[in-house]
């Protein structure tokens, strides 16, 4: 047997295609051809997008990532039409197969999609102060299924991109640094409101790491216990936000204190009718 009957003999059959020695060579080489294309290609582009996306590292290796999986995915149908296995006949017999994969993997195709959502609007990049469900988060790192995010605590918390494309996300830095950072306060109905507002405003001009000097005192609400104040400044560090606020609010209280205005607590008077008074002091008497 000469090494042209060796190489076209038959070893095995798929779907009634016979697959020889000769095809199996041939597969192998359109394969390796697939993952040395794919390697030249992202290497190229790495190098060619490297200072367009010197800030978004992440967003150019998830694109590089993604065109590895279409390259290697073409190869292998490539590969498999050349060999003469009929791609349709596969797809037809496995449709029933694929549909309960699907299902199965609904969650993990929908993280898979957002996450290249996410990179391509690039809204969101790694360094981002964002606050998701109510709780504030930095960025880490993000994939294409997921993003690594980090809470105020030191916790790294792996979040599905899902969460994050398909839910409102306030991202504090997106345009810029600054904050609008809020103080609340309430002062006792018998304070001397211009003096209040005169405190509060000097104390917000006074304050050292605000980024301007738009300080902004409002009169918010006649609260049930107390008149309630609201200060506001600009601040860099959305990050940050919380141990500003209680410098701030620190900052007030010691103002407060030396000017002797109070800072109202919850209060609740009683009234009593008459007849409520007078069994009060039957009772009293009695005793």
């Amino acid at each position: 047997m000469n090494i042209s009957e060796i190489m076209n003999e038959t070893r095995f059959s798929i779907s009634g295609t016979p697959v020889t020695f000769l095809s199996i060579i041939v597969f192998a080489i359109i394969i390796l051809i697939a993952f040395v294309a794919s390697w030249l290609v992202g290497r190229g582009l790495k190098r060619a997008l490297a200072n367009r996306f010197h800030k978004r590292e992440g967003t150019l290796d998830a694109l590089l990532r993604l065109l590895h999986y279409i390259i290697l995915i073409v190869g292998y149908g490539i590969a498999l039409q050349t060999v003469g296995i009929d791609l349709s006949a596969l797809f037809a017999a496995g449709a029933v197969f694929a549909i309960a994969i699907g299902f199965a993997m609904q969650n993990i195709i929908q993280n898979f999609v957002s996450g290249v959502i996410l990179l391509l609007e690039r809204s969101i990049k790694p360094g981002d102060t964002l606050e998701v469900e109510g709780k504030l988060v930095k960025v880490i790192a993000m994939g294409i299924r997921t993003t690594v995010v980090r809470s105020r605590l030191q916790e790294d918390l792996i979040m599905p991109n899902s969460i994050i494309a398909q839910s409102t996300v306030k991202n504090y830095t997106l345009r810029d640094n600054q904050f609008r950072l809020e103080v609340l306060v309430g002062v006792s109905y018998d304070s001397d409101m211009e003096l209040v507002l005169k405190v509060l405003r000097e104390t917000a001009l006074n304050v050292p790491w605000k980024v301007d000097e738009k300080v902004n005192v409002l009169m918010k609400d006649f609260g049930a216990s107390s008149v309630d104040f609201g200060v506001y400044i600009t601040i860099d560090e959305p990050w940050e936000r919380s141990i500003y606020a209680s410098k701030l609010r620190q900052d007030i209280w010691f103002a407060f204190k030396r000017e002797g205005i109070v800072i109202a607590y919850p209060q609740l008077d009683v009234h009593l009718d008459n007849s409520i008074k007078e069994a009060f002091s039957k009772l009293a008497d009695k005793e």
